[in-house]
């Protein structure tokens, strides 16, 4: 069973239609505040990742050096 990819439904006119429909929601004094606070979340979740891949590097790095020893 396949699921389809919403954005890869979405055509040029209805990406044109959703952006109108938040310009009217949020106003164009929200939107420059929304996205910083986007940009941070998504910054945040990178480093949390980066640093989960770090700590994941460094005990399997411990491991082998233990099984070695």
């Amino acid at each position: 069973m396949t699921y389809p990819v919403l954005l890869g439904m979405l055509g040029t006119n209805e990406i044109i239609i959703i952006l109108v429909i938040v310009l009217l929601l949020f106003g164009g004094r929200k939107i420059p505040e929304l996205m910083r606070g986007l940009g941070k979340g998504v910054r945040e979740f990178n480093d949390a990742k980066s640093n989960v891949k770090k700590e994941i590097e460094e005990s399997a790095n411990d491991v082998k050096n233990a099984t070695n020893n």
